[in-house]
């Protein structure tokens, strides 16, 4: 009997992916590893840099993959930033407006030096492209989480 409770205990752990993985979205790229700037943001995101900065090119490109919940801290970049929504549906906010919805397909021109945060919703996870163009100069500024209470606003 403990041999079938512990079989089965490790079925539903293979059906459901773990404990510690998340469920896959459907976005044009992968979700990468988890985000080594986790110290940045609340809760697990995940990051594939498609297009890192270079001499030709000036600027860097991630798609970053929100579960549910989980978000960037108040930041801002000295060269602005452009975000492509992939998939699922997310939260934008710039310092001192509403909180914006943010769907698959939404493009969000962040200006130089707007302070600002973005992360998936409550339900579901949530993805985009961040642009960060002109690079070398474009210098990402980190500020405190974004608490609970601006994000529920």
């Amino acid at each position: 009997m403990k041999n079938l409770t512990l079989y089965t205990i490790l079925f539903l752990i293979l059906i459901s992916g773990g404990v510690a993985m998340s469920k896959n979205i459907e976005q044009p790229f992968s979700q990468g590893d988890v985000n080594p700037y986790s110290k940045y943001f609340t809760g697990t995101t995940y990051l594939n840099m498609l297009c890192t900065n270079d001499s030709m090119w000036n600027s860097s490109i991630g798609n970053v993959t929100f579960e549910p919940e989980a978000r960037t801290n108040w930041h801002k970049h000295s060269g602005g930033q452009i975000l492509l929504v992939t998939s699922g549906e997310g939260r934008y906010q710039e310092r001192g407006k509403s909180v914006r919805i943010i769907k698959k397909g939404d493009v969000v021109k962040i200006p130089p030096d707007v302070e600002h945060w973005h992360g998936a919703g409550k339900e579901g996870m949530f993805s985009h492209i961040s642009i960060e163009p002109n690079l070398p100069n474009n210098k990402t500024t980190w500020l405190e989480p974004v608490t609970d209470e601006e994000y529920n606003k």
